[in-house]
């Protein structure tokens, strides 16, 4: 258990399903990727192939095939853990690592979507059934990373820098335009993708980069143990918030509107329900910012 818990990022930000079924499962795996002398990256890569196939299988109007559908996109979803865990089992952590896992994962659910709106069509549905998928997804973009950026909030000011994965945009941007459609044509296009995803989060947080930019002044990396509590205190609660707009909520509706052929609750369930979740959590999220803003305006004036 002990050499599961240091291949998590904290407890604090880990969902109960991942912290006891996805961890174990993909520590499993990636001792075993490791005895293969597979790289991280090669896991993801295996993972998402996986994981489309399973979005595949969700076509067929047939219990049993989209049964082998979910189980595949379990796998899928160990896969992703893994691949994270064997990077820090091996230290091979790398930003390109992270842009192809973010990419992996929206190919999953391209895949999911696409099927879904086939199966809908070949069953007499509308074709509009892609727009509203295309609104779904975009929306789902949006709330997961909103939740990513959060998260890796929290253990920035409780952990520290070592454990957290924030990026900013100008430093994205920066290492973007050191790379060459020539000679890097591929590092060069996932970094176009990583610079447009860390705008969609900046978008959202303009508050939290007025907070992330005067700690980083006032503090450097060494956040005073005064913010961190009051970090911990006001932002730990929203934590399991932003896990409900992640991928295992999804997942649960997937495979019961998949089961019960009722694919627009799950359509529904991302636009209606999760994006309520993302409005309510931004809004209450960049006052709890703007307050700890001034917490730290005042204390230094006091000072």
């Amino acid at each position: 258990m002990l050499q599961i818990e240091s291949t998590l990022k904290s407890r604090d930000v880990e969902e109960f399903i991942d912290i006891y079924f996805y961890r174990p499962v993909g520590y499993v795996i990636a001792r075993i990727s490791g005895v293969l002398a597979l790289t991280p990256n090669a896991v993801t890569i295996i993972g998402v192939i996986v994981g489309m196939c399973a979005g595949h299988l969700f076509y067929y109007r047939d219990v049993r095939t989209n049964v082998v559908g979910i189980l595949l996109l379990v796998l899928s979803e160990a896969m992703d853990s893994a691949d994270g865990q064997l990077a820090r089992m091996t230290n091979k952590y790398s930003r390109f690592g992270r842009i192809l896992d973010g990419l992996g994962t929206n190919l999953v659910f391209v895949s999911i979507y696409v099927h879904l709106c086939l199966r809908v069509i070949t069953e007499g549905g509308s074709p509009w059934i892609f727009a509203v998928a295309g609104i779904a997804g975009l929306s789902h973009s949006f709330q997961s990373a909103m939740a990513d950026y959060y998260r890796n909030a929290y253990l920035y000011f409780v952990h520290g820098q070592n454990r957290s994965e924030l990026d900013k945009s100008t430093h994205v941007a920066a290492s973007y335009r050191e790379l060459s459609w020539k000679n890097q044509p591929v590092q060069k296009f996932l970094m176009r993708l990583y610079l447009n995803y860390t705008f969609q989060q900046e978008s959202l947080s303009r508050n939290f980069q007025q907070l992330y930019a005067t700690a980083r002044e006032r503090f450097g990396l060494m956040v005073p143990e005064w913010l961190r509590q009051e970090y911990v205190r006001s932002n730990k609660p929203l934590i399991k918030y932003y896990n409900l707009i992640t991928t295992n909520s999804r997942m649960i509706v997937l495979f019961l509107a998949v089961l019960i052929e009722r694919l627009s609750f799950y359509f529904g369930f991302e636009l209606i329900v999760l994006n309520a979740v993302l409005i309510s959590l931004t809004v209450h999220q960049e006052k709890l910012n703007a307050r700890l803003l001034h917490a730290i305006e005042t204390r230094e004036e006091a000072n």
